[in-house]
């Protein structure tokens, strides 16, 4: 086993073919806990890629609601140590007792989107319908899907990473981030779309993995109108797009893909059969 940078390590495999079985090292994704800690106070510790951390804890904190703007962090320090990485925020004395009113202490793990809920009314926060006006050509998205994939490098290597990416209408992708978490990788992209004073009502998001009812709900916080999904939605994600004029397309392939709510965002499409 050895060390290639923070994001890859290479482990010595077997590979077991019908004919023949070789021996290879092969690049493996790393998992590692990040501490998020405000103001000396820790508040949640999850499991993701030790990469573009700064935009995950910006992320975090906006789709999360402990603060309101990117420019609430008055300052954020990444630091590693001997159990993992640390990300230190300083935020504004309201945001911080806001915080401590939220009583919520997350152990997350890459697949969980709910640990540390307290309440079941607490897991379905009320969304504000998007207003955006933008609309979006199919060429466009299809487009944009062959992008993402040539610069999914993590994943390239790897093969065990989700994605996600904001991309500006004509299809351009200006931000992409990976993560073993999708949640964590949405994060990341909405981090970095806050610290660069973009507007999410501007544009939409491609994710590789599952559109879910949180990330539905993260996209919201944002005003994005539009979720490209290589997996398939769930129903609650559904119901909550639509309720707030957000398009949801599915199981999305350069040769097909599935609009669950509202199409009128969208041009270009074929004729109906």
């Amino acid at each position: 086993m050895s060390s290639t940078g923070d994001r890859l390590r290479r482990f010595r495999g077997i590979t077991v073919a019908a004919d023949h079985h070789a021996a290879r090292d092969w690049p493996v994704a790393e998992e590692v806990p990040v501490a998020l800690i405000y103001n000396g106070t820790p508040h949640a510790v999850m499991m993701a890629t030790p990469a573009d951390l700064e935009d995950f804890a910006v992320g975090f904190s906006l789709s999360e609601g402990i603060i309101d703007r990117a420019d609430d962090v008055e300052e954020i320090a990444v630091s590693q140590v001997d159990a993992g990485m640390t990300v230190n925020l300083w935020i504004g004395e309201d945001q911080h007792a806001k915080l401590a009113e939220q009583k919520r202490s997350l152990a997350g793990r890459s697949g969980c989107g709910l640990c540390g809920i307290e309440s079941l009314e607490k897991a379905v926060r009320p969304l504000n319908p998007v207003t955006s006006k933008a609309v979006f050509s199919i060429d466009d998205l299809r487009a944009g899907l062959r992008d993402m994939a040539a610069q999914q490098v993590i994943n390239a290597e790897t093969r065990s990473v989700h994605a996600a990416a904001w991309a500006t209408p004509d299809g351009h992708i200006e931000f992409l981030r990976e993560d073993i978490g999708r949640h964590n990788a949405l994060d990341k992209v909405l981090g970095a779309l806050a610290r660069r004073g973009k507007c999410g009502a501007e544009g939409y998001l491609y994710l590789t993995s599952r559109c879910s009812y949180e990330m539905v709900q993260k996209a919201n916080v944002f005003g994005v109108p539009l979720i490209v999904a290589v997996s398939a939605p769930t129903a609650l994600a559904l119901d909550l797009a639509a309720e707030n004029n957000m398009t949801v397309i599915g199981i999305a392939r350069d040769d097909a893909m599935t609009v669950f709510t509202c199409p009128d965002r969208l041009t270009g499409l074929p004729p109906q059969e």
